[in-house]
């Protein structure tokens, strides 16, 4: 707690806006900070005790400002358990949000698509989630002033918030689907073995993030809306080697309409 109270308290002498919605951008899928109004940004290496993303694409910055009207926080770049970080430190970040005083949390990620009705570039509304990292972020004590030891978990994903973001899809200019993600710990990705096991499973896209923040998102009452872009397909006869570069091309490729979807949203709430 003393933690994310100097990190509020620095953030807050540098940036008084007091931010209703937050946003958690995903690799490749930095486009929309080019529609906010920026009005104060802070490199995450200046921020006591934040962690500083070391994943290509993920710039590092917490940028405040105005979207469709909306005061936002906007985490450009993330963090992942593969990076080395613990699970509290790759949430940090959404409990600083929460004090910081947002009410919503948007959350981005590029994912495989497991599902054979998925293209690469579509996206997919995220509806529920597998967890498969080896940790959990609420782990440890508990903090009352911040949530209950045993959060209730139906609902990570805000139906109301899927129903408005299914309704804003039928004016893009891709196809959008919705269904469940799954997440693992990478760095590498995924062997043919293991993708057939996630479809088992009941898996619809696979990724290596989200989740972790998720959790302590509900853990705090947070509503959360979440979108994955597919950057590539995992099941039989689709399977390719994929690179970074490939991921990041077809994250871009999507970024438009995954903007229009998270504007149109926020425009909204």
């Amino acid at each position: 707690m003393e933690k994310i109270r100097e990190a509020v308290s620095y953030i807050q002498q540098k940036c008084q806006q007091q931010p209703e919605t937050g946003v958690i951008l995903g690799t490749g899928l930095g486009g929309l900070v080019e529609k906010v109004a920026i009005s104060c940004e802070i490199p995450y290496d200046k921020i006591p005790h934040f962690p500083v993303s070391t994943v290509e694409s993920h710039h590092g910055r917490l940028l405040f400002g105005h979207l469709e009207g909306k005061t936002v926080v906007v985490m450009q770049g993330r963090f992942h358990y593969y990076e080395g970080y613990t699970m509290q430190q790759v949430t940090f970040p959404v409990r600083v949000m929460k004090l910081l005083g947002i009410k919503t949390l948007l959350v981005s990620n590029a994912a495989g698509g497991l599902n054979p009705e998925f293209k690469v570039s579509d996206l997919m509304i995220i509806n529920d989630h597998i967890n498969l990292l080896p940790a959990n972020p609420l782990t440890g004590p508990n903090y009352n002033q911040l949530g209950p030891r045993f959060p209730d978990m139906s609902e990570p994903y805000n139906r109301t918030l899927i129903k408005k973001g299914l309704e804003i899809s039928e004016s893009l200019t891709t196809t959008v689907h919705q269904g469940v993600y799954a997440v693992v710990t990478g760095p590498n990705l995924e062997t043919p073995a293991e993708y057939r096991y996630l479809q088992t499973i009941g898996a619809d896209a696979i990724g290596m993030s989200t989740v972790p923040e998720v959790i302590v998102a509900r853990h705090m009452d947070i509503p959360v809306f979440a979108a994955s872009v597919i950057t590539d397909l995992c099941y039989p006869g689709a399977i390719e080697k994929v690179s970074v570069e490939k991921i990041i091309a077809a994250a871009n490729k999507a970024e438009p309409n995954l903007t229009a979807l998270f504007r149109q949203l926020i425009g909204s709430l």
